[in-house]
């Protein structure tokens, strides 16, 4: 899996939870972005890869709830 297909799956999860297509759109990148940004300031931007974002999602869900 890579990055788009990350994505694609925070917003399928969205949508299935009732959210708007363009609603889903919308918080599915903000959602990606802030995951990848965490990432990169601890690991950096070098090498990163579609399972750091697996990794580091449900923190930043539970974050943000």
């Amino acid at each position: 899996a890579g990055m788009g297909d990350v994505l694609t799956g925070i917003i399928g999860t969205l949508i299935s939870q009732g959210v708007d297509i363009f609603t889903a759109a919308q918080t599915g990148v903000n959602i990606h972005s802030l995951t990848a940004d965490r990432i990169v300031e601890t690991k950096g931007h070098r090498g990163l890869i579609a399972s750091d974002l697996l990794n580091e999602l449900p923190g930043i869900l539970r974050e943000i709830e």
